[in-house]
């Protein structure tokens, strides 16, 4: 089985080694292996993990919500509670999203006014060309 370091993990997860700190503490992510020297080894189960965390938190997921998941994650007899929160977590994004579709109509519609008005500004101020008499 292929074990990651801390800088590893931190590397392929794209979180800082503060933050796979934090999130052991926390319970977030489940406690991490440790070598014979008590250094943390990161498994591939462990960034699969750091992984679906990222999504959680890009997706706006408060740490209070995370903490919750990692804790139900720990237990197996919780996969309807975690099923619940998740599809209240997709439910909010969803929300998100619709109201960033909507926010980006606002910004077509402004450019397009906007480009509408350089176009008639243009033509305004064009020359016309006239084609000398010989």
């Amino acid at each position: 089985m292929t074990m990651y370091s801390p800088a590893e993990a931190a590397a392929i997860s794209g979180f800082s080694l503060d933050t796979l700190r934090y999130y052991e503490r926390e319970g977030i992510l489940p406690p991490v292996a440790r070598s014979a020297g008590g250094h943390r080894q990161y498994s591939e189960a462990d960034l699969g993990a750091l992984g679906f965390l990222r999504c959680l938190r890009e997706t706006g997921m408060p740490i209070e919500r995370l903490r919750r998941y990692g804790a139900l994650c720990r237990d197996d007899s919780t996969i309807a509670e975690r099923v619940a929160l998740l599809e209240e977590h997709a439910a909010a994004v969803e929300a998100q999203m619709a109201e960033l579709r909507a926010q980006q109509e606002r910004l077509d519609e402004k450019l397009d006014w906007y480009r509408g008005q350089l176009a008639t500004a243009a033509s305004a101020v064009s020359p016309q060309t006239t084609v000398p008499r010989a």
